[in-house]
């Protein structure tokens, strides 16, 4: 899942119709949230001083990078006796599924790649307003109503303006996830270890398996033009846009999003 998701992010019915379709579905904690493992490292830099810096190719001080927890992906596939397994990332799990399939091509039998980029500095920036919210500048507290209100508006700018998913649905969520566990420090290193990747275009040049890319015309936040950068270094792949999506997974839009992930597991076994 994605930065600051917990694995309860995924949309349920999109986990129903891999099962449905034959597949053992695993999801996971990424490192420093929800459940998983926290880190305790204090970070240097001021968030848009990280920011500048990735943007004119500097080098980002991180405790971790997207290499540590691509690490960490095959640490469970270790961990489960599985030789490979079929990837599904979203946003910055799309970047950590980028790292697996391209330096661990063994472990991977297809990729699917949700509104993802390559982390490069030259793609356009999110919309000013989004930046503005990453940085966590808004409501102040981490109580549960601060962080309840925080999240619902950042939630409200980056979904889908076609299918916008009912506010109290995702007020409950929010809620939910909340009370699972609230780890900000947490999201502000997963923030940094992308910062500090860099661009892995070299890497995904690398991959090889069948991989659907997915994005949503209307992402504010990774732009589209990242889905047609990863379609240009992994020309194999299948690039499917979706009109009137933007940084969410609907549940108006998941058989679209379904179809084009199963077409690519199915390839993978042909």
């Amino acid at each position: 899942m994605g930065l600051a998701a917990q694995m309860t992010l995924w949309p349920e019915t999109l986990l129903q119709a891999y099962a449905d379709a034959g597949y053992r579905v695993i999801r996971f904690d990424n490192r420093d949230i929800g459940l998983s493992s926290y880190l305790r490292h204090r970070l240097k830099d001021h968030p848009l001083k990280a920011m500048a810096k990735h943007r004119i190719g500097l080098k980002v001080d991180a405790p971790y990078t997207l290499h540590d927890m691509a690490e960490d992906v095959c640490g469970i596939l270790d961990a489960l006796d599985l030789p490979s397994a079929h990837v599904v990332g979203a946003s910055m799990g799309g970047m950590i599924a980028q790292v697996v399939a391209g330096n661990y091509p063994k472990r991977v039998r297809s990729a699917t790649l949700i509104m993802t980029s390559t982390n490069s500095p030259r793609l356009p920036l999110p919309k000013a307003v989004l930046i503005w919210k990453l940085t966590g500048i808004g409501v102040k507290g981490h109580h549960e109503e601060a962080v309840v209100e925080r999240s619902l508006a950042f939630w409200q700018a980056i979904q889908s303006p076609a299918h916008p998913t009912p506010l109290a649905d995702v007020r409950e969520r929010i809620t939910n996830d909340y009370r699972r566990a609230y780890h900000p420090a947490g999201i502000l290193r997963q923030t940094r270890a992308i910062l500090a990747s860099g661009s892995l275009s070299p890497i995904t040049r690398r991959i090889r398996v069948p991989t659907a890319i997915i994005h949503g015309k209307a992402d504010p936040l990774v732009r589209p033009t990242s889905a047609e950068q990863l379609q240009y270094l992994i020309p194999h792949a299948r690039l499917k846009m979706i009109e009137g999506m933007g940084h969410d997974m609907p549940e108006a839009l998941l058989p679209e999003i379904v179809e084009a992930s199963l077409a690519t597991i199915r390839q993978a076994h042909s």
